[in-house]
This record gives structure tokens, sequence and C-alpha cells, in this order.
């Protein structure tokens, strides 16, 4: 597997990381710990597709 296709497959975890992580969130009273988990994964999504669109170009 070349690194554009593990980088597009670690996008597509990530993402579904990040929709199971907003659906812990609740409506009110956010917890810190389920706040920090979604923004590295936010952070992480960010650099990976960073990567893919070097990649490509």
């Amino acid at each position: 597997m070349n690194d554009l296709a593990k980088l597009e497959k670690r996008l597509q975890e990530l993402d579904e990381k990040i929709k199971e992580t907003q659906k812990r969130l609740p409506a009110h009273s956010t917890k810190p710990p389920v706040m920090m988990d979604l923004l590295a994964l936010e952070d992480e999504y960010d650099m990976v597709l960073e990567k893919i669109k070097k990649l490509k170009s």
C-alpha cells in the first residue's frame, strides 16, 4: 500500500472517530476530556488532509 492510500485510509478512520466523538458530546455542559479528544482528532485530520494535498500536487 502506498503512502497516499495509507493517508486516505487514515483520513477515513479519523472521520469516523470524529463522528463518534461528536455523538458523545452532550448538548450542554461539554466534558473537557471529550472535547480534548475531539480537538486532537480534528488536528490530526487536518494534518493528514494537508499531507494528501501535497502528495497529489
